[in-house]
């Protein structure tokens, strides 16, 4: 009997760089592709979404198998790899290009990110409130290739040793349960 087939989750936090290097450590992911999404203009570069006019986010969609890791894993793990109270930023990353925000693919991924929300408010989880936008996909464009892999070509860069690899070592310590097994594809 196959399983399900695979899925799709588009979320934004901050720069998609470090989206991109954590989440392609998870076992089931199939793909994360860096891009655009949450704005007004079509096929925007990556200079319009830094001017701010064109309104989309940098984000990442996950392609993923749901019988390894499901959506409310996914977005566990979201979750805990970035700070969703602060306003359209992440640390020095400023602008509303690195804003939280969750773009559903169908009502049942918009009624589980609600829920997420609605617990980890609940149970105190952060000490301010969650600033994270949820709505529907409308749309996402594929950032410049030279934007897809960018840690793993480039991981002695300065913003890669000084924001990604941070991101990456408390992925790898707090969800190692979840990663997959060294040495598998990226």
């Amino acid at each position: 009997m196959p399983g399900k087939p695979l899925e799709t989750a588009t979320l934004g936090g901050g720069c998609f760089w470090c989206l991109e290097a954590t989440f392609e450590l998870l076992q089931g992911v199939e793909r994360v592709v860096n891009g655009y999404a949450g704005g007004s203009v079509d096929k925007p570069t990556y200079e319009a979404v830094c001017s701010g006019r064109t309104g989309h986010a940098e984000v990442v969609q996950v392609t993923f198998d749901p019988a390894i890791i499901p959506y409310r894993a996914l977005l566990e793990v979201f979750f805990s790899i970035h700070d969703p109270t602060t306003l359209n930023r992440q640390g020095a990353d400023v602008g509303t290009q690195y804003r939280s925000i969750i773009l559903a693919h169908g009502a049942e991924q918009q009624a589980l990110a609600a829920e997420t929300v609605r617990e980890l408010e609940e149970k105190l989880v952060f000490s301010r409130p969650i600033v994270t936008q949820l709505e529907p996909l409308r749309a996402f464009f594929k950032a410049e290739d030279y934007h897809q892999g960018y840690y793993r070509r480039n991981p002695y860069q300065g913003y890669c040793q000084a924001v990604i690899s941070p991101k990456v070592a408390k992925m790898r310590k707090h969800w190692a349960a979840r990663l997959k097994a060294p040495g598998s594809p990226a």
